[in-house]
């Protein structure tokens, strides 16, 4: 597809999920820019790396008003501009809750009215767009009411501003009182999470979230499939310089990406992906959309060949049988 393909392409190979329980249909892969975008994508090569999932059929594009300080949006709407798709072909989506105001009273780390009213404002002047398709609160906010959260929530989506709304990183009970207060008031409810999950991170997914699953369909389109590049394999010999761990910033990550009882559960997965015919990565991502809660996996990518890579595994997911999928969580199993 060139750079001003007309739409994004519908892949026959690509699953299309509904988003929880609403109508919304995404693509189970999914393209996001935290990290790369700014630090590791300029604004071309993130339009040639959007281009590539477009490609893949990917309908879905993430980010936040925090990644990069608010550069990552700008980039990302300027991608899409240059890539001259019509508004209704993709699904575009942001986070709100780290402001990008540093030591600022009412706009940082807070889900208050004021901030939220104003942060969405400044998300679409950054996308130059007139809405967004989700707009996630990024954490939950201690500090302030959950009705107060909810009731602006629900009025940004009244206003035509977000089509849903959703939630990242919250509790279920923090997500159970947020739908309950919305059903109480006949509000627009949260319909999606959006948290991290992989095979070394499955807990919050697989146990905390089931109740709420089962009770409202929620949805989830999941963070950090392979486990910020872990999951990947190119750790084994130390941290190259062209990936995360070695970026200004994520010295955090350099533990686990030296922590050899980690990367020895990783290596019992090449076996795994050599018989099949795949990449680690792409056998840990498609890994990901077998659980019934999880809408879409958020991948990200500083090359286009990774792009390439990652979306790739849909082909992969058909050969993760029952007894596959067995196999590869015993290989990981601590």
């Amino acid at each position: 597809m060139s750079q001003n393909a007309t739409q994004p392409a519908v892949n026959p190979n690509m699953e299309y999920r509904r988003l929880g329980n609403t109508g919304l249909k995404v693509s189970i892969l999914s393209f996001g820019s935290w990290v790369t975008f700014d630090t590791q994508l300029d604004t071309q090569l993130a339009i040639d790396c959007m281009a590539a999932a477009g490609d893949a059929g990917c309908n879905f594009f993430d980010n936040a008003e925090a990644y990069a300080g608010g550069k990552s949006e700008e980039i990302m709407g300027k991608a899409l501009k240059e890539l001259g798709w019509p508004r209704w072909s993709y699904v575009l989506t942001t986070k709100v809750f780290f402001g990008i105001h540093d030591n600022v009273p009412n706009m940082r780390s807070t889900l208050n009215r004021k901030y939220l009213l104003q942060a969405i404002d400044g998300s679409l002047e950054r996308f130059d767009q007139d809405f967004v398709d989700v707009l996630y609160c990024h954490r939950c906010d201690p500090d302030t009411p959950l009705e107060e959260i909810v009731w602006a929530m629900s009025d940004i989506v009244s206003s035509g501003k977000a089509t849903y709304w959703g939630t990242s990183e919250w509790t279920a009970d923090e997500i159970r009182a947020a739908v309950e207060i919305a059903e109480r008031h006949h509000l627009h409810k949260p319909v999606t999470e959006q948290s991290q999950y992989n095979l070394f991170e499955r807990t919050t997914v697989e146990k905390r979230y089931a109740r709420i699953t089962e009770d409202y369909g929620y949805g989830n389109t999941i963070w950090s499939p392979l486990a910020s590049g872990l999951l990947t394999g190119k750790y084994k010999d130390g941290i190259p310089d062209d990936s995360r761990g070695s970026l200004p910033g994520y010295e955090w990550l350099q533990g686990r990406f030296t922590d050899q009882a980690e990367i020895a559960r990783v290596e019992k997965l090449r076996p795994i992906a050599d018989r099949l015919g795949c990449s680690l990565a792409q056998l840990s991502i498609a890994w990901a959309t077998l659980h019934p809660m999880v809408s879409s996996v958020i991948t990200g990518a500083s090359k286009v060949d990774q792009v390439v890579q990652n979306f790739g595994a849909v082909d992969v997911i058909p050969l993760l049988t029952p007894e596959v999928k067995a196999e590869i969580e015993a290989a990981v199993a601590p």
